[in-house]
């Protein structure tokens, strides 16, 4: 399924509060220990995004 955004303006910004493991974990450093870090790093900036922006699918 293809999407678009609806509204989109380059002033527009996303705020994500992360732990600190969280951004590190999203700029490369991996941790073995506990492999769930940048996989909740990820979903936290997904689910903000999801709730800035307004999507509607494509239709054809």
């Amino acid at each position: 399924m293809n999407s678009s955004t609806v509204k989109h303006d380059r002033s527009d910004k996303i705020a994500v509060e992360l732990t600190p493991n969280e951004a590190l974990a999203l700029t490369g450093v991996e941790f073995n220990s506990n492999q769930d870090v940048k996989a909740s790093a990820r979903r936290k900036i997904r689910a903000a995004f999801e709730k800035t922006f307004d999507f509607k699918a494509d239709e054809r």
